[in-house]
């Protein structure tokens, strides 16, 4: 019965992220093994975004390390546990909470025992900068942990690079860049700090990395070419060559996108109008922007959909319900994909 809940979630969530994002390109996702413990390591920008991304492209059911605060609803947290999510603490959660993570690093040590698959954020938490930012210590933790209490225990480590061209905004593209696995147990040599430095590594290769100390210049300059952020390879060597490698993209006007999006707005006045304001207006962290307006397509939107498919049923026929249906669907799809 489980198998057949995350089954069908899975499916529903890929078909909303079909609808949500113009492109979603997905790379290397052979490198994640089919079986055998495994830790997918991901820098993080956009929220519960990244999760559902990773969740429905790796190929593995995984459970995910998530942030304590959104368990505090006890329905919304038997939800969430139901999809393979853990909560961690982190000090924003107050000092008191800190000693709940022993028992979820233990947890998580015996899942990989168990041959299961597990994604961290490393960074810690979510920023929609365009830089992989320092990596906690909590994932080499695991690992050493689960190594110490399951020494035969063999975790393959798979870095995951999330970019996104504008990551707040609908309709966008995304890229999930899978590197490349690396294979640790009783017998590996790296330490702790080791291990951060190579996966802090490999992340800013499968993502854009713009430094820090310039990062509001860099990132102008790359706006104003209207680079590709979803090549972070030519990006990045962009930066380094200080942009004397880097190649412009002529800006697109779309007109009938535009004439698309508004007849989508129009066929679905109410769930737009509480998106703007209800749910929008009370957002506190930007990065969060597209995780509700997706929950808000794959929630109110359905809903709306069936309670018009109803009305127009009961009133003028089944035929003109179906097509109501299917004048959205079309709509959803040229405002989207063109």
């Amino acid at each position: 019965m489980k198998q057949l809940w995350l089954h069908s979630v899975r499916l529903y969530l890929k078909i909303g992220l079909f609808f949500y994002f113009k492109k979603i390109t997905v790379v290397n996702a052979d490198k994640v093994p089919k079986d055998g413990a495994v830790l997918l390591l991901s820098n993080h920008q956009n929220a519960l975004l990244d999760a559902l991304l990773i969740a429905t492209n790796s190929g593995r059911f995984s459970y995910f390390l998530t942030r304590a605060s959104v368990f505090n609803n006890k329905l919304i947290s038997k939800i969430l546990r139901s999809l393979l999510m853990i909560p961690v603490y982190r000090i924003r959660d107050g000092w008191g909470n800190l000693t709940k993570n022993n028992s979820v690093f233990s947890s998580t040590a015996k899942l990989l025992s168990k041959q299961k698959a597990i994604v961290i954020f490393p960074e810690g938490s979510h920023n929609l900068k365009r830089t992989v930012r320092p990596l906690s210590k909590g994932f080499a933790r695991i690992i050493f942990e689960t190594l110490d209490d399951f020494p035969d225990t063999k975790i393959t480590l798979v870095p995951v690079g999330v970019n996104f061209v504008h990551a707040e905004r609908f309709a966008d593209s995304t890229l999930l860049n899978f590197g490349n696995a690396i294979v640790v147990d009783a017998n590996s040599t790296k330490s702790a700090s080791e291990l951060k430095e190579t996966i802090f590594k490999e992340l800013c290769q499968l993502t854009i990395h713009i430094n820090s100390d310039d990062y509001d210049e860099t990132l102008k300059k790359l706006e104003h070419l209207n680079i590709d952020f979803l090549n972070p390879d030519a990006v990045n060597t962009c930066i380094a060559s200080n942009f004397k490698t880097c190649k412009a993209v002529k800006k697109e006007s779309n007109t009938f996108k535009k004439l698309f999006k508004v007849l989508l707005i129009i066929n679905l006045f109410l769930p737009y109008l509480l998106w703007k304001k209800v749910f929008q207006p009370n957002i506190n962290e930007i990065e969060f922007t597209s995780t509700f307006r997706f929950a808000i397509a794959i929630s109110v939107v359905p809903i709306f959909l069936v309670l018009i498919m109803v009305l127009l049923s009961l009133t003028i026929g089944v035929k003109f319900a179906i097509m109501y249906l299917l004048n959205v669907l079309v709509l959803t799809l040229l405002a989207v994909k063109l």
